[in-house]
């Protein structure tokens, strides 16, 4: 459970999921991330768990964003299955009986998916949708659309997960990237119940980049064919000047078609140099080999396991 300043959300959420939980019958603990929350978030979390040791908590040095929050998360669940959800209760508990059921037929993996966006406006609906539909004909890893973060896996997707070395991490496209048995549970999203979201569309624009470079080489590809593509249309135009000289002699140039052409010329560079700087800025991330996120302490774990990945 990643939390970002969930002060208010969360005594609602344990009580809500706890008795989801026992209703399974199996042993289970919930591994709550505070990514270095501003509000009393670490102060409820550590008082969820002194009142009861199955509330685990990591404590990030500072906020690393959501994608390490879940890494973290990810490093320190030790189950037999692991579900990755939100503490808004917006991925209803009562799923996870569906979805614990599908693991003991033999899925390794169970999704869940939102069958409509109608709590969403149109401009969120129109680009997700549109995301989804880019990222899946330009990747080779699929991603479910209107599938989430939330999702139930087995252990040994969770090994395969944390054997990923990504430091510029787009979790929707690693849970894809491994593979393994998948079912899909649909369900209607609930509305918020408590706190607010921390997405707004900037950071839903870069994390859409992050998922695209992160998956595909495509938009470099496709910088190369528009470069061979002008060339030619640039080598053709000059041979049509070089005709109509060698004819109808000396023209008047036209300044302003030709500054036309150099602007957009020009402005094509530059977003080509865009591309490209976006996809060094990430190997520049990965060759530094930072940690992807790092604890500052650890409450219901034993004193040796580690501080940083």
């Amino acid at each position: 459970m990643p939390c970002y300043n969930e002060d208010d959300a969360l005594d609602h959420f344990w009580a809500t999921i706890t008795p989801h939980l026992d209703a399974l019958g199996v042993q289970w603990d919930i591994v709550f991330v505070n990514d270095g929350s501003s509000d009393a978030t670490l102060l409820k979390l550590v008082q969820l768990h002194r009142a009861d040791h199955r509330a685990k908590v990591v404590d990030l040095t500072r906020n690393f964003g959501k994608e390490a929050a879940m890494t973290a998360g990810l490093d320190h669940a030790s189950g037999d299955m692991v579900v990755v959800m939100d503490v808004d209760l917006q991925d209803p508990p009562e799923l996870l009986v569906k979805m614990v059921e599908l693991w003991r037929q033999g899925y390794d993996v169970v999704v869940a998916r939102r069958v409509s966006r109608l709590d969403d406006t149109q401009l969120k609906r129109v680009s997700a949708g549109n995301f989804y539909r880019v990222f899946n004909r330009i990747s080779p890893s699929k991603i479910p659309a209107d599938v989430g973060d939330f999702r139930l896996m087995d252990k040994r997707v969770v090994a395969a997960l944390r054997a990923l070395p990504e430091r510029v991490r787009f979790m929707k496209g690693l849970f894809a990237w491994v593979g393994y048995p998948t079912a899909v549970v649909d369900y209607e999203r609930p509305v918020r119940q408590r706190g607010m979201t921390k997405f707004n569309y900037w950071r839903l624009w870069n994390f859409a980049l992050d998922g695209i470079t992160s998956f595909s080489t495509l938009p470099l590809r496709i910088w190369s064919y528009l470069g061979l593509f002008v060339a030619f249309i640039a080598f053709i135009y000059g041979v049509i000047i070089i005709g109509r000289t060698l004819i109808l002699g000396i023209d008047v140039p036209g300044y302003a078609s030709l500054l036309a052409a150099i602007l957009f010329l020009g402005g094509m560079q530059l977003v080509g140099l865009g591309i490209i700087g976006e996809y060094l800025g990430r190997i520049y991330s990965e060759t530094k080999h930072r940690p992807i996120y790092l604890t500052g302490g650890l409450y219901g774990f034993a004193p040796d396991e580690g501080e940083q990945k």
